[in-house]
């Protein structure tokens, strides 16, 4: 039953940092969105590769949905969704016991207890149970947005053995919690289906009146800047051909709108067509960007990103 969003809802965001976020973006990408969108024609909002949400956030806020269906291939970011969904108000007790243990101590303290943390997080990682709700989720769900909030640039980073590897972070004042909106966060979510596998199950809900929004793992720019996986399953060449045949698979079948974010390989390449080639027959439009992660601070910068869509 759709629920008239309030204030508070309209006013949910993000609740954490993600490589690659569309927050920077989203006034160029509400001129794209499809035009059933502003009349109304659109009853459900698919997002594949949910992330960090930054799109979904901007669709809820500006228009009336009655339903959402987020899917991710990231188990812990799945789980993180699921629990703000199901007992906000447990994991804002978790979060503050965090931060209120982790702000007054010293520089040198904050790293030990980050790295304290993190052992934990990876110590039962191996044999947590994914598939069946329970009070360990709430406390694994708070670990990963402590560390999210905490770790060097809000990262999600696998090494070979599958353990969450990334650093810690030098913040003098983090905000490690926002309990206002993980409340409103959670009201929108109340009526979203969460699933957790790859970006193809979402078509057991798609129908024509279904806005779908793709943000895969970029393709690299060069060879140095490969961000491809952030979970253990890798986002190559070849599953970008994978999800441009789904694109238009569903596209024919179902004719619902659909919008796909990519890098734009002609920042480095002026002769790659690579995009080009299998979006033949879509709308290849440029947005403006700033390059975030590099670690060549003089390779930072305005850049383009491909926005592909069927309308």
């Amino acid at each position: 039953m759709f629920t008239q969003l309030t204030f508070n809802t309209i006013e949910a965001k993000p609740f954490l940092k993600w490589a690659g976020g569309k927050s920077q973006l989203l006034s160029q990408f509400q001129e794209l969105y499809p035009a059933a969108l502003e009349k109304g024609a659109v009853d459900r909002y698919i997002e594949p590769f949910i992330g960090g949400g930054a799109v979904f956030f901007d669709v809820v806020r500006t228009h009336s949905i009655k339903s959402f269906v987020l899917v991710d291939i990231n188990v812990e970011l799945v789980l993180v969704y699921r629990v703000i969904q199901k007992e906000p108000r447990k994991l804002i007790t978790n979060l503050q016991r965090l931060a209120g243990e982790y702000l007054p101590l010293s520089e040198k303290e904050r790293k030990a207890f980050y790295y304290s943390v993190r052992e934990r997080f990876n110590s039962t990682r191996f044999e947590f149970d994914y598939e069946n709700y329970s009070d360990g989720w709430v406390t694994r769900a708070a670990q990963f947005m402590f560390m999210n909030r905490t770790c060097f640039n809000g990262l999600f980073r696998l090494n070979s053995r599958g353990k969450f590897n990334v650093p810690h972070g030098r913040y003098k004042n983090p905000r490690i919690l926002d309990p206002e909106n993980i409340l409103s966060v959670s009201e929108i979510l109340q009526e979203a289906e969460i699933k957790c596998g790859d970006f193809t199950i979402c078509e057991d809900w798609i129908t024509e009146s279904s806005f779908i929004y793709f943000d895969p793992p970029y393709r690299p720019l060069s060879k140095t800047a490969s961000f491809t996986s952030y979970s253990k399953y890798k986002f190559e060449d070849e599953e970008q051909i994978r999800l441009a045949q789904f694109f238009r698979s569903i596209d024919e079948k179902y004719g619902a709108h659909l919008m796909l974010s990519n890098s734009d390989p002609k920042n480095e390449a002026p002769e790659d067509d690579f995009f080009e080639q299998l979006y033949t027959g879509y709308n290849i439009h440029r947005v403006s960007a700033n390059r975030m992660i590099n670690s060549n601070a003089d390779r930072r910068g305005q850049i383009t990103e491909l926005l592909i869509t069927n309308y």
